[in-house]
């Protein structure tokens, strides 16, 4: 065989290896993972641990149990501070992250690579501008999202979300959350949309953002949580722990907020089935 001729085959098995890694890699891989059962001791432990799992019908536990298996077999966690992941870890918070995507793709996560764990609330650097002046100091969090695939969570509060279903705080919603309105680039408290349902959003969430940051400058008790009124991302991600957390609370309070994002997710929490 000449050399010319080899040259052209091997350039096709290479185009053809690149076209199948690039194109159907993925598809055939979590095809293969989805080929294997269930383990029965994965589920124990999200009816333990995630409360929302044991209201859901059947066909809706097996949708939760399809994107948990893949979220473990594509994430990886790791212990920080000295804390160990163990299997019950990486299914509390796989169970809940998923819940954000029963009426949606898993390809939402597909920039998601890893998950830090930290066994309590933990302490970073922050540095933020007041004018011309810039301030560091300490601040002292319980979970964080961020652009390059990267999610950091406090064990301790995502116990506290797994011990009390009608808590209306539940970091790992709160930080996947924001994983969601990464999608399109940056954190603006919209996630991905288009046409009407962009215009629908925007000015349904803009009123009820007004009025929460209102309620609180009149010295009122808001409907939710105070910090979902220091920026547009993060009353986006305090609406989905309000609306898997509180739904009844949240349709009472704000009728149009709730179908927003019972649209966006394409689920209804009161009833899962």
């Amino acid at each position: 065989m000449s050399s010319p001729v080899v040259f052209a085959v091997f350039a096709v098995i290479l185009i053809s290896v690149s076209v199948f890694y690039l194109f159907f890699y993925r598809a055939w891989r979590r095809k293969r993972e989805l080929s294997q059962p269930f383990p029965k001791q994965w589920r124990a432990v999200l009816e333990q641990q995630v409360p929302f799992y044991r209201r859901l019908p059947k066909p809706q536990k097996e949708i939760l149990e399809s994107l948990v298996q893949l979220f473990l077999s594509e994430k990886d966690f790791y212990g920080c501070d000295g804390f160990e992941v163990d299997e019950r870890v990486r299914l509390t918070i796989a169970g809940h992250a998923c819940l954000l995507l029963l009426g949606r793709s898993f390809s939402h996560y597909d920039d998601i690579r890893s998950i830090l764990v930290y066994p309590d609330v933990y302490r970073v650097q922050h540095a933020w501008e007041h004018g011309m002046i810039v301030h560091e100091g300490e601040e002292v969090r319980a979970g964080e999202a961020s652009s390059h695939g990267q999610v950091v969570l406090a064990w301790s509060e995502c116990e506290h979300a797994a011990n009390d279903s009608h808590s209306p705080h539940n970091v790992i919603l709160h930080e996947f959350a924001h994983q969601l309105d990464y999608l399109d680039g940056s954190a603006d408290g919209a996630p991905p949309l288009s046409g009407e349902q962009a215009s629908h959003w925007q000015q349904t969430m803009t009123e009820a953002y007004e009025h929460l940051q209102n309620t609180i400058e009149h010295h009122h008790k808001p409907w939710l949580d105070p910090y979902g009124a220091t920026e547009p991302a993060e009353f986006f991600a305090v609406l989905t722990e309000a609306f898997f957390q509180q739904p009844a609370h949240l349709r009472h309070e704000q009728p149009k907020v709730f179908k927003a994002l019972k649209d966006y997710y394409r689920f209804d929490p009161l009833h899962p089935g």
